[in-house]
């Protein structure tokens, strides 16, 4: 249930390449193979290494086992992806990286600092409130890498490195966090071209959940969940699931119930368990209607299913795809 975001409008730069390696098995300048001859070693030359090898097969009788099965005990579970995280170093801002951020431009710093908030390093959240209206007036760009970055900092399960990805986001389009933009892109949002339209919702959205005009932007957004335009529903629940507040809930539920396409009640669904900006108790308190939606005659199958997708993602409990079961839970986890 991972958040979107319009499709790009903006020529995207060209990835990095490496640079071919040679194919297993090539050989250097200076050997000694002919072409088109049989590789044949010399006897001599595979002595020593005969030796070597006799040398460990007589050795291990001698080995201590138990050291033996300790050393790869110890190896083996670095090999698998079960257990807890194992970090690889303490996840903080080095005094030395923070310096190397001071010589890079602004694309790099962006890029660098979002992708270390993603990654929950301490400090890195800090750099990017600090930084981020300096990027915005320097022309940060939304490059192909840069949208890689927002999009998995928009799913990530940190709140605040999705708050980062707002931030840059509405930095690499340079939009300021004035009202004036706000009545710009509710002009946009009226726009007869759909990517403009769709653009100006989301960035009314982005706009909302940083303060600016938030109650308005509210408002304007719910408009456009009875908007004739499927795809226009669509985005005003994208943009509704980064405004983050309790008046942005029931709006929601009653898209999820009551949309007539299919894909807007899913993204809707969505947006109340998993996307967006509702906190994780935001979310808990749409669940006595979700277990309402779980027996609704009125709903079809397919709806049924994602209340249950919802129910699961909200709570973490994993439980069936059943209204009475989802009810017993509730009870007796004391409707929390």
């Amino acid at each position: 249930m991972n958040q979107t975001r319009p499709a790009e409008s903006a020529a995207a730069e060209n990835d990095l390449r490496l640079q071919p390696t040679p194919d297993y098995g090539s050989l250097g300048p200076g050997a000694d193979i002919q072409q088109g001859k049989p590789f044949r070693p010399e006897p001599a030359r595979l002595r020593p290494l005969i030796a070597i090898l006799v040398g460990i097969l007589c050795a291990l009788p001698f080995l201590a086992r138990g050291t033996v099965r300790a050393a790869w005990e110890h190896l083996s579970q670095y090999l698998t992806l079960q257990g807890k995280p194992e970090p690889a170093s303490p996840a903080i801002m080095s005094q030395h990286e923070l310096q190397n951020i001071d010589r890079q431009p602004v694309q790099k710093q962006a890029e660098l600092l979002l992708e270390r908030a993603i990654n929950h390093y301490e400090g890195a959240n800090d750099q990017i409130a600090a930084r981020v209206e300096h990027w915005r007036l320097r022309r940060l760009k939304l490059t192909q890498h840069l949208n890689s970055l927002l999009t998995a900092a928009f799913n990530s399960n940190d709140l605040r490195v999705r708050a980062a990805a707002i931030e840059i986001d509405l930095a690499a389009i340079n939009v300021a966090k004035v009202p004036s933009n706000v009545d710009m892109f509710i002009k946009e949002a009226e726009s007869p071209d759909k990517s403009v339209r769709n653009w100006g919702l989301w960035t009314l959205g982005l706009l909302a959940n940083r303060g600016v005009e938030t109650e308005r932007v509210t408002q304007v957004l719910i408009g456009y969940l009875h908007d004739s335009d499927p795809d226009a529903r669509h985005w005003a629940v994208e943009a509704l699931a980064l405004v983050g507040t309790d008046e942005t809930i029931t709006p929601l539920l009653q898209t999820f119930h009551d949309d007539p396409s299919p894909m807007v009640r899913e993204r809707a669904a969505c947006s109340l368990a998993q996307s967006g900006m509702l906190t994780e108790q935001q979310r808990r308190n749409a669940i006595p209607q979700l277990l309402n939606f779980a027996d609704d005659p009125a709903l079809d199958a397919q709806t049924h299913t994602w209340v249950f997708h919802a129910l699961r993602d909200i709570t973490g409990q994993n439980l069936p795809d059943e209204a009475a079961a989802w009810r017993n839970w509730y009870s007796s986890a004391g409707g929390v």
